[in-house]
């Protein structure tokens, strides 16, 4: 199981598997070139598919153009290729045009990428352990938390690195409550966090938590719509969900840094062990594996922050992905948008359910974490491709059929 650093990732929304990893690829792929003057990028199946949503195209193109290369994009949706659905070739070229070399890569959710070649080889193991029923095994013997059990295998960096992922997560936060109009692309979906954050205010107790902690969530997702730097947590499209709780509990617990940090690194192991033996990815397994996968984190972060047992973070952390699953992937216009930042919404207010509903336990219950993450996997590889993030089907179609008719008329 890799680095937690490798599951909170810094840069520029909207997608970590539209827009960062093909970024990612191509920055390596022009390191591996470096006589060429001229690349060519294939896009295929879900890349393809909701790209241009997704901005992966303006991406890849600004990059190019910084680097003063010339790029064409080619887009394949209707062929997928065989190890993952977001799969894409790289072409470089001399300065006379004549080929020099490519490189197939697969952007396999969260930022990362897997060059074709070494797909199937796992990444370089730091953790001994990679189930939950083993981790909650270790600390039962050694009497540590979660969070130790992340500090004893990372690099001693690891705490300035999670420092600089929570100050980035609170400044996408403040942007965004304080940004307003309209989103980026076609859909003209106007920004509700900054609304949502003075109504909350002037609203009564019940009322105000939520709508504080739906703002937080609103302000990131909108920050990641219009292509603006926040955190995979694990991914872009769900990147709302830990910073406004954390943030929600930092403000009205009073709760600092340290165990924030402490908090973000048992997030993290929660992300990793689903990125390890599930998928993380949209394309893979739907929503399920982004959305599931946040929720679970900041479930068992805020349990942790509010006093929970190793036993509750990870009865928490079950729950917040056990009550997503079958979750699709139906962006509308293939935009990161539509249900997506709603999604970040609920997804925050359900983790401090999560953590509130596990706290009144002993934290005995009947479906463990590893469980859970299975069946999210079997699900999710069950769905059909249409409802992994390719734009086809779900409240992608209707609205697209929506639209056409008014066209008619």
């Amino acid at each position: 199981m890799d680095t937690i650093k490798q599951l909170y990732k810094i840069g520029h929304g909207p997608s970590s598997s539209h827009t960062m990893g093909p970024l990612f690829a191509a920055e390596k792929f022009v390191s591996m070139c470096k006589d060429c003057d001229f690349f060519k990028v294939t896009l295929y199946g879900s890349l393809a598919l909701t790209g241009k949503g997704h901005f992966t195209d303006i991406a890849l193109i600004d990059y190019f153009t910084s680097i003063n290369k010339k790029v064409e994009i080619i887009w394949k949706p209707d062929e997928f290729l065989p190890l993952h659905p977001n799969g894409m070739k790289f072409e470089g070229y001399d300065k006379n045009y004549n080929f020099v070399r490519d490189w197939v890569v697969y952007s396999v959710g969260g930022g990362a990428i897997k060059d074709e070649k070494d797909f199937d080889n796992p990444p370089a193991s730091i953790y001994p352990l990679t189930k939950m029923d083993d981790i909650l095994e270790w600390c039962e013997k050694t009497g540590a938390p979660l969070w130790e059990y992340v500090e004893n295998y990372e690099e001693k960096d690891i705490w300035d690195y999670l420092e600089e992922v929570w100050d980035t997560m609170v400044d996408s936060i403040k942007r965004g409550l304080k940004h307003e109009g309209v989103l980026p692309g076609e859909l003209h979906l106007q920004r509700k966090a900054a609304s949502y954050f003075m109504k909350s205010k002037n609203s009564g107790l019940f009322l105000k938590s939520f709508g504080l902690v739906a703002s937080y969530a609103l302000a990131v997702a909108e920050e990641n719509a219009s292509a603006n730097i926040v955190v995979t947590a694990p991914t872009c499209g769900s990147s709302g969900v830990l910073p406004a709780v954390l943030y929600f509990l930092k403000k009205y617990h009073r709760i600092d840094k340290e165990r924030i940090l402490k908090a973000i690194a048992t997030a993290g192991l929660i992300g990793n062990l689903v990125k390890e033996n599930a998928s993380i990815s949209g394309a893979e397994v739907g929503c399920q594996g982004e959305i599931g996968t946040a929720c679970a984190m900041a479930s068992a972060a805020a349990t942790q922050l509010l006093g929970g047992t190793v036993a509750q973070i990870e009865y928490a952390a079950e729950m917040g992905m056990e009550h997503h699953l079958g979750l699709t992937c139906d962006p509308v216009g293939g935009y990161v948008q539509i249900p997506c930042i709603e999604r970040n919404a609920f997804a925050a207010g359900r983790a401090l359910q999560c953590a509130t509903y596990s706290l009144f336990s002993d934290g005995r219950h009947r479906i463990s974490f590893d469980e859970v993450v299975i069946t999210m996997k079997e699900t999710g590889l069950s769905l059909p491709s249409c409802y992994k993030e390719t734009g086809t089907c779900g409240l992608a179609r209707h609205w697209l059929d929506s639209e056409n008719r008014k066209k008619q008329t």
